[in-house]
């Protein structure tokens, strides 16, 4: 007897593969995209420059209503520079000066003078940085002396409070008054001296203690225009003889003739820079050239001369064309949009 055979059974199918997970896609840069754009940013402003200021903002209250004196102000000093720094008033100028000096601390941004961050510094900081760091000097030729104190005691008074030996003070003290040309007011007092005497004494008083960086606060203002002169001119000696970096504030447009760079504050911003430079003829005579350029800011912002604009009629929304070697504006529509 012969058993029948179940006929074979067909393999099973084998599972069906999990289904995927639904993949989110996007159309903005990856991960990895956006280190390598934050590693090749550019440096910050003035890396390596004596002072830097990137972004700065200066936000005041008064009675409720907010000014903003510093709107993004971007700027750099190179060391051993001579810059005039000009604008109208309420343009922002003397803000930038109280910050540089220590006097003021700015709402946002970020500013350096060498290796201090006026951004961060202690109170105490603060009064080591304005003693060792920087000299200022003031419009008002009173604010910058002691009345009773002849030229020399004046100059003298700084390093005695920074604890300076008396040979080194009467050396330095001399120093500094021949420098400026008024080694003959040693022992006069402010009220036996002229007010361009009085600023020069002013800025040997400020360059006591060797800073880096001078300050001055429109030191001309009070001055006529010999005087001023005389006093631009022992500015560009301490300039050239000491080394020293020197940032002058002024209102004043014919400051900016004696310095090679100018820099022009509008509405809280840096807008336009001079630089002038010197150049020789063939027949040996030297001709100043003076070359204005507009500032364009790392946000991108850049201000046109209002004689551009209203030549133009550039008013509100314009038109930028990018063109083989340049930008350029045109008026924009009036309609409204579409």
């Amino acid at each position: 007897m012969t058993g029948r055979h179940a006929a074979p059974s067909a393999p099973e199918a084998p599972p069906p593969p999990p289904e995927k997970e639904p993949t989110m896609t996007t159309t903005g840069p990856t991960l990895t995209a956006l280190e390598e754009r934050a590693r090749a940013r550019p440096a910050p402003v003035g890396e390596g420059a004596l002072v830097a200021c990137e972004q700065l903002v200066r936000i005041y209250q008064s009675e409720g209503v907010e000014v903003q004196a510093l709107q993004g102000l971007d700027l750099a000093v190179a060391t051993g520079e001579l810059v005039a720094v000009v604008g109208a008033s309420g343009s922002g100028k003397s803000t930038l000066l109280a910050i540089l000096s220590g006097l003021d601390v700015p709402t946002a941004g970020r500013v350096r003078v060498g290796p201090w961050d006026l951004m961060t510094m202690t109170p105490r900081e603060r009064v080591a940085y304005r003693r060792s760091m920087v000299g200022f000097v003031w419009q008002q030729t009173a604010r910058n002396l002691v009345p009773y104190l002849s030229a020399q005691e004046n100059v003298a008074l700084p390093m005695a409070l920074a604890g300076v030996p008396r040979r080194e003070r009467r050396t330095r003290t001399a120093e500094l008054l021949d420098v400026l040309g008024v080694g003959y007011c040693a022992g006069r007092r402010p009220h036996e001296t002229s007010g361009g005497e009085q600023q020069r004494v002013a800025i040997a008083v400020a360059l006591a203690n060797r800073p880096r960086l001078l300050l001055a606060d429109e030191p001309t203002g009070e001055l006529d225009t010999a005087t001023s002169a005389d006093v631009l001119g022992a500015v560009r000696a301490v300039n050239a003889e000491l080394g020293t970096t020197v940032v002058v504030v002024t209102h004043d447009s014919a400051v900016s003739e004696h310095v090679s760079r100018t820099v022009a504050i509008r509405d809280g911003r840096t807008s336009t820079e001079v630089l002038r430079r010197t150049t020789t003829h063939d027949d040996g005579s030297e001709h100043v050239v003076a070359e204005e350029y507009a500032v364009l800011d790392r946000a991108g912002r850049v201000q046109l001369p209002r004689e551009y604009r209203d030549t133009l009629d550039l008013v509100g929304r314009v038109r930028l064309t990018l063109e083989d070697s340049h930008v350029a504006v045109r008026r924009g529509t009036t309609e409204g949009h579409r």
